[in-house]
C-alpha cells in the first residue's frame, strides 16, 4: 500500500510488481524454478532483496501450493457430504522437480490419490477431453 501511494511508481510499474516481479523474482531474482533448484542444491546463503535463503523461499512456495490444494479440497467435500475428490493432479514445469513435488505430496496426500504429470500439457488435455465428449466416448459432466 505504501508503494502505491509513494508516487515513486506508476500504476503500470505497481501492476508489474504485483504480477511478474513478485514471488520467486522478488525474493530470488529469477522466475525460473530450474535456477532456484540450482541455488538450493548449491546451498546458497541468503540472497535477494529480503535476504532469504533459496531453500526457505522454495519451501514456502510449496507450502502455499499445498494450502491452496487444501482450500479446494474443502470446497469439493463441503458440508459434511461424502467427498467427491477422486485425486489431486500436479502438473506444469515445477512437477519435474521431485523435491518440490514431495513437499506438496507430504502435506496433502492424505486427501486422496496423487498424480504427477510434469510438463505443460493443459491445453492438449482440454482439447482431448472435448474431443472425447464430441465423439460420444465420454459424457460431459456438469458441475453446480
Amino acid at each position: 500500500v505504501k508503494l502505491c501511494f509513494s508516487k515513486k511508481f506508476t500504476e503500470a510499474e505497481i501492476q508489474k510488481k504485483i504480477k511478474g516481479q513478485g514471488g520467486l523474482v522478488a525474493y530470488l531474482g529469477t522466475s525460473d524454478a530450474r535456477e532456484v533448484e540450482k541455488m538450493v542444491d548449491a546451498g546458497n546463503e541468503k540472497v535477494g532483496a529480503y535476504g532469504h535463503t533459496p531453500l526457505l523461499v522454495y519451501e514456502a512456495m510449496a507450502y502455499q501450493v499445498a494450502k491452496e490444494i487444501g482450500a479446494m479440497a474443502v470446497v469439493v467435500g463441503a458440508y459434511g457430504h461424502t467427498p467427491v475428490l477422486d485425486g489431486i493432479i500436479l502438473s506444469g514445469g515445477l512437477a519435474y522437480d521431485k523435491r518440490f513435488v514431495s513437499w506438496i505430496v507430504d502435506r496433502v496426500s492424505f486427501l486422496g490419490r496423487m498424480f504427477v504429470y510434469p510438463g505443460e500439457y493443459e491445453m492438449e488435455a482440454l482439447r482431448d477431453g472435448a474431443l472425447r465428449v464430441l465423439s460420444g466416448e465420454e459424457k460431459a459432466q456438469e458441475y453446480s
